[in-house]
């Protein structure tokens, strides 16, 4: 079997990333999928896309990108809330611009087959990188989104809520969130594949829930040098205790 951890939605949490990673190592799992959503609205923004640029020094990586590692290379900010603007435009304006130009060479989604198992990378859905594939969302809307699509397991984040679909020959895992969970417990979500090497599609999935400082991830948050960090610092904390 080969052991592979699908993470997404860092949000620039160092202190989550960490705890993950930690817990990663821990199970001893050399590869890593990568779903995007690297830095914004987080403390630390160019230290988790350090931190991803740099795994494959120590993993085999896969890595695409978000609709939020979009946003920081794109010329207009989309129109959010004001705070979340400030947010997006306080990333702009620090991270650097080699990681800027290594966020715009990120593919937007990415095919592979790991083992027996074809596997398709995608952030939102296969059709939109900023649609969200849903707990509780009815199959039929899910339907759509998979057109075109030939993988047997389709591999998705954005929503930050953790989900799993079967439709026909294909099975759909959304691995929530590391660095800016909405389960409402203070955990980061990701998730394990156990995938068999020599038979054809024969995998496991399983989501994990690890502890990380959610405190001092806010502190760090809202020590931040934008209008509403304080706002995104709150919710981090609310998304913990709900």
């Amino acid at each position: 079997m080969v052991k592979v951890a699908v993470i997404s939605d860092l949000h620039g949490n160092m202190e989550a990333i960490n705890s993950v990673f930690k817990d990663i190592d821990k199970l001893e799992i050399k590869k890593i999928l990568v779903l995007g959503d690297l830095a914004i609205m987080g403390p630390e923004p160019n230290e988790a896309i350090n931190f991803t640029k740099n795994l494959s020094t120590k993993y085999e990586t896969e890595i695409i990108q978000g609709n939020t590692d979009l946003m920081i290379i794109d010329e207009n900010i989309p129109d959010f809330p004001n705070f979340i603007q400030n947010a997006i435009q306080y990333s702009k304006n620090t991270i650097t611009k080699e990681n800027k130009e290594y966020l715009k060479n990120l593919p937007k989604q990415k095919s592979i087959k790991i083992g027996g198992t074809s596997i398709l990378m995608v952030h939102g859905s296969p059709r939109k990188n900023d649609e969200g594939i849903m707990p509780g969302k009815n199959i039929e809307e899910i339907r759509p989104m998979l057109t075109g699509t030939t993988e047997t397991l389709i591999l998705c984040g954005h929503t930050h809520f953790p989900a799993g679909y079967q439709i026909e020959k294909q099975t759909i895992v959304n691995d929530g969130s590391v660095g800016r969970p909405l389960t409402g417990d203070q955990k980061a979500c990701y998730v394990v594949l156990d995938i068999e090497e020599n038979k054809e599609n024969i995998f496991s999935v399983e989501h994990r829930f690890i502890n990380f400082d959610v405190q001092k991830a806010s502190q760090k948050l809202r020590a931040q040098n934008f209008d509403g960090a304080n706002i995104l610092a709150d919710m981090l904390l609310r998304s913990a205790a709900n």
